[in-house]
């Protein structure tokens, strides 16, 4: 991973944005929080398109990201699989592929199990679901400046407009460049990044999530072959 911030995960908005149409009715798309088998706290997306997005923390601790869960999905009646699932580690393990096999109740639930196709572990996870996911995204909510610092020490300060454009830099002498947008359904943002740095040029694409109440922007993505990526976890200035 590119920026690895070490930041607490999840959150409730503050409620100052629109109603936009709930989800269908036969799909596990939402907003979702809870915990695993191993005492991690997990919070993330399913899009509309089936894709999702989920951040873990370390065990015992909901305030240090350990890493960052990404794949394609299938809700079907009540059942949600996926046979892409890749589990971007932070904590040395580096990217491991899974599949994931669960359950959802529409806007209530989604529980399941995340098996690894190398030596077969598994982690289940339970998580409910958060109404905030039904709000209006909005850009001059997000609008600011943000700066973290990195799992490499490194600084990292990025500005969005209103207009949704994002600039960036960080102490190592990177240069970032992308564009936030609102996406059609569910209160989500597209993200594009691309960084300019002196081991080479990357572009990754992914969501963003915005935090009205705690002021708190969340954004991951990937490059296109799904093999290295970023997150972004950074309150506003």
């Amino acid at each position: 991973m590119c920026l690895a911030i070490l930041s607490a995960c999840g959150g409730d908005d503050n409620g100052s944005s629109t109603p936009t149409p709930p989800p269908t009715a036969t799909s596990a798309e939402g907003l979702w929080e809870g915990t695993t088998s191993t005492g991690r706290s997990v919070g993330g997306l399913v899009l509309d398109d089936g894709s999702y997005w989920f951040v873990y923390t370390v065990i015992g601790n909901p305030n240090v990201v350990a890493g960052v869960v990404q794949g394609n999905g299938t809700s079907n009646q009540g059942s949600f699989t996926s046979s892409n699932t890749k589990d971007f580690n932070l904590e040395s393990a580096g990217s491991l592929d899974a599949t994931i096999s669960g359950s959802y109740v529409q806007k209530n639930s989604l529980n399941g199990t995340i098996t690894y196709l190398s030596g077969g572990g598994t982690s289940s996870f339970t998580t409910t679901y958060n109404a905030d996911y039904e709000l209006a995204p909005n850009m001059t909510l997000v609008a600011g400046t943000y700066s973290v610092r990195t799992a490499n020490n490194q600084r990292v300060t990025v500005a969005i407009s209103s207009a949704g454009a994002l600039t960036g830099n960080s102490t190592d002498g990177c240069t970032y460049t992308g564009s936030l947008s609102p996406r059609a359904k569910g209160n989500v943002f597209n993200s594009t990044v691309t960084g300019v740095c002196s081991n080479g040029t990357f572009t990754f694409d992914g969501v963003a999530f915005y935090d009205a109440a705690t002021q708190t922007l969340y954004s991951a993505g990937l490059n296109n072959t799904r093999t290295n990526g970023f997150l972004f976890i950074s309150t506003k200035l």
